[in-house]
């Protein structure tokens, strides 16, 4: 990168530092550090949740799947439709009313302390493996452009996040999240239009090389057959479902921001708004893989073998090697605004359930639980920098997310349904079904590697058959036994 590069990613990320510290306050509250007052508009909230969906991941990832292969993982996207309305419609108003910032209260008091406190076990893995896959990606540009030691980078990058969440609270991460959110959609944009009009016969040109790559048409949105060991269409769209389920409906990065709304009608409009947004704007992202595509198959520009072994080096290389100075430095400040945007939310989320979880139904008379959300935060984006430097050499950091939030989702959806069911469902009940379902999910993600008997089925489906095991079987041992919901 030129000087002029580095300033213009300088001047934003220590301005989105900055921006985020503005907020803080010395007479905060925990609440306020933990739901902004209810003050914010939805549009606000909106971009928030949109901009928890875009991250790095979906910024390099997306775009290196798309070069390496088609655009399979984009059925995901096309699962959010029917997750959004139903969390408008049930799960906004569900909670607001529960009278709790914790997304796992509800499963105290329908099951006891064991079905909070492994739900939110579940998430804080969770969370922790996200931040570890962001860092990595974030990481990696900076290395490519300019030959900085990886691990540092995760470190640094780690720490500047931290800093501005634990000193704002949610009230610094949502609004920092919606100018980050605007940034890298016109990152994104721009970097399309200066991909295709590169083109020697013009955008459409980009359009017919990838439709006749010798590799197979790269808009495919994967094979629609019914096997259950390969990323068909079937097997993204089932997986999209379910975690964009769990996502709405149990995961505390969302919850949270239901809280955070003005409104009910505003937190409904917040929902909706982040959720839609995010279905193009991931098409963005698979567009400007096929245009990579495209751009190095007519020879553009020349493309080094040992970058090409690496998909998710890609994009970060035809921004170092193509693109004119100046917007260097745009991008790569857009890549960080995804990455960073997500990073500080799981750091807020991950801080208010060790609080509200983990601290205080143990000290009911804690005195500071602010400084406890601050070293929370602290410990979280540790643990997050550590991931991210056991990750380092991961070949498709989209796949190694995937099956990470697959298997680490433990299928408290499952759980969180049974909750939800008109019929009481007791509370021995509840325990066999998650116990049925961690021995599914165990089965499914050590399958392959030490060579388990039975079907080896796609990791991907380790949240679809480990929340239907908990489900079905936590309904059918009530049943059977007739148990019945104690009083609490």
């Amino acid at each position: 990168m030129q000087t002029i590069d580095f300033v213009v990613f300088a001047v934003f990320t220590l301005g989105v530092v900055f921006f985020g510290c503005s907020f803080f306050k010395k007479g905060s509250s925990a609440e306020e550090f933990a739901h902004a007052g209810r003050s914010l508009p939805g549009w606000v909230v909106g971009m928030s949740i949109f901009a928890t969906y875009v991250s790095s991941i979906s910024y390099i990832g997306y775009p290196g799947k798309a070069f390496a292969t088609n655009w399979n993982a984009f059925v995901f996207s096309l699962s959010i439709p029917l997750a959004a309305f139903l969390a408008a419609r049930y799960f906004v108003p569900f909670y607001r009313y529960s009278g709790s910032v914790s997304a796992y209260t509800f499963l105290e008091e329908k099951f006891g302390r064991w079905a909070r406190l492994y739900a939110s076990a579940c998430y804080l893995l969770t969370q922790i493996a996200r931040m570890g896959s962001i860092l990595y990606l974030l990481a990696m540009p900076m290395h490519i452009l300019m030959g900085w030691d990886m691990v540092a980078v995760i470190i640094a990058t780690s720490a500047l996040v931290i800093i501005y969440s634990m000193m704002g609270g949610l009230k610094a991460v949502i609004w920092a999240d919606a100018i980050q959110g605007i940034i890298l959609i016109g990152g994104a944009l721009l970097c399309l239009g200066i991909l295709m009009f590169s083109m020697p016969e013009g955008p459409l040109q980009t359009f017919q090389l990838a439709i006749d790559a010798t590799e197979g048409n790269k808009f495919s949105l994967g094979s629609f057959g019914t096997s259950l060991t390969e990323s068909t269409f079937w097997v993204c769209f089932i997986y999209g479902i379910f975690i964009n389920l769990q996502n709405y409906g149990i995961d505390q990065n969302y919850v949270q921001r239901y809280h955070t709304a003005k409104s009910l009608r505003a937190a409904r409009f917040s929902v909706l708004f982040g959720g839609y947004l995010f279905i193009p704007v991931s098409a963005l992202f698979f567009l400007i893989g096929t245009a990579l595509y495209s751009y190095y198959a007519d020879g553009v520009a020349p493309l080094p073998h040992s970058i090409a072994e690496h998909p998710d080096y890609v994009f970060p290389y035809f921004i170092v090697s193509s693109l004119p100075v100046g917007l260097r430095g745009l991008l790569i400040a857009s890549i960080f605004a995804a990455g960073m945007s997500t990073i500080s939310t799981s750091v807020t989320s991950a801080a208010t359930v060790i609080l509200t979880d983990y601290v205080q139904p143990y000290h009911n008379t804690l005195r500071s639980p602010l400084t406890t959300l601050r070293i929370s935060s602290v410990a979280i984006g540790v643990l997050g920098a550590l991931t991210a430097i056991a990750m380092l050499g991961v070949k498709s950091i989209v796949d190694a997310w995937w099956i990470l939030s697959s298997i680490f989702s433990g299928g408290m959806l499952g759980l969180f349904l049974l909750g939800i069911m008109p019929r009481r469902i007791g509370r021995g009940a509840a325990l066999v079904g998650c116990m049925a379902g961690i021995v599914v999910i165990a089965w499914i993600s050590l399958s392959s590697i030490i060579s388990l008997p039975g079907p080896h089925l796609h990791e991907y489906l380790a949240i679809v058959l480990g929340t239907t095991t908990i489900f079905c079987i936590g309904f059918l041992t009530a049943f059977l036994t007739n148990s019945k919901h104690p009083p609490v």
